[in-house]
């Protein structure tokens, strides 16, 4: 299992751009000592591995946003092959069950330099009364927990929650279980889609070790100095 310690720069700036252009001319304008990177679903879709290799290529690890969830080997073989594109971290879904997870970390374990395996609890998008549409019950942060003591307990190194419940998700795992935190959001800045968010100091004061950053930085101004302002914010610069 790779090492789960978290380590600067604990930023990973989201690059949700429907064309690879302006996530390309954004990368040029940033730094890969001071943030990660993260692609998702629509930019792989689109761009595929040879996007992921020109950003790695750059110097920048990168986070390959998948969400896997399929029957175990077929999650395993994805996951394989996303690590042989070198990225630094994917991930899959807890509710795809303990046997899925286990399955995808025993062929990750079988590499010489496997990337961070990290599983999705509970979308922040979703609300209470969104999570019980799918029959699921009790409060968004209840399902986050039990999800993520199910992904650490398959041999996960970390997880992927709202920063608002990154204190009991702390509590319910140990400190080597890493949480990586989208929904965070400067102070003043436009909330979107997300429902449970948190300020980047906040969300590190309750236990984060990652923080996902989109548009308060992919939308600035001067992206390289909105970073260099939250790193500021969280003691990294």
């Amino acid at each position: 299992m790779p090492q789960s310690t978290p380590r600067s720069p604990r930023i990973i700036v989201a690059l949700d751009f429907p064309d690879r252009r302006p996530a390309l001319e954004l990368i040029e304008r940033l730094d890969p000592a001071a943030c990660r990177v993260k692609i998702g679903k629509e930019m792989f879709t689109r761009y595929g591995p040879p996007l992921v290799e020109e950003i790695t290529r750059r110097g920048f690890d990168l986070f390959l946003d998948l969400k896997f969830h399929d029957i175990p080997n077929t999650t395993a073989a994805a996951c394989a092959a996303a690590a042989d594109l070198g990225v630094w971290m994917i991930n899959l879904h807890a509710g795809g069950g303990r046997k899925m997870m286990a399955t995808a970390r025993e062929r990750l374990d079988a590499l010489a330099a496997p990337p961070l395996l990290i599983a999705v609890t509970i979308l922040t998008s979703l609300s209470r009364e969104d999570i019980a549409e799918t029959g699921l019950s009790g409060e968004p942060s209840d399902n986050v927990q039990r999800l993520a003591r199910l992904a650490a307990d398959s041999g996960m190194d970390g997880v992927v929650c709202s920063p608002r419940e990154a204190s009991q998700v702390r509590a319910a795992t140990n400190d080597r279980f890493l949480l990586v935190t989208p929904g965070v959001r400067p102070a003043g800045s436009a909330t979107n889609d997300q429902q449970r968010i948190a300020t980047p100091s906040d969300a590190l004061a309750w236990g984060s070790d990652y923080l996902v950053i989109g548009r308060p930085i992919t939308a600035a101004e001067d992206p390289a100095q909105a970073l260099t302002t939250i790193r500021k914010e969280i003691g990294e610069a």
